[in-house]
């Protein structure tokens, strides 16, 4: 399988996401909650540092459930566009275009 580089977006997003569950876990311990969600302390920690731009799926949903946060509002939060980004899907991606 070949991995492309992540994008400046997709780590931005992924840097985001760490901003979001460290804010929501709050004086929570990182251990309590990664036991909690029956994730590794190391993937949260890589996680929330931003280290792992794209953790799967259903990771992000045990923390999001442990940590009382609707999926939704965790893609809102990490998805909003910044000033001056392209939009998504705009065809100017390079993964987007080796693909067609």
């Amino acid at each position: 399988m070949v991995r492309f580089p992540l994008t400046p977006a997709e780590v931005e997003r992924g840097q985001r996401l760490g901003a979001l569950l460290r804010r929501a876990r709050g004086e929570r311990s990182m251990l309590d909650t990664a036991l909690d969600a029956r994730v590794s302390p190391e993937t949260l920690r890589k996680i929330e540092s931003g280290r792992v731009a794209t953790p799967a799926f259903p990771t992000i949903a045990a923390i999001a459930d442990v940590l009382g946060l609707s999926l939704d509002a965790v893609w809102a939060e990490i998805s909003r566009p910044e000033p001056g980004a392209e939009p998504a899907g705009s065809g100017h991606d390079t993964r987007e275009r080796m693909a067609s």
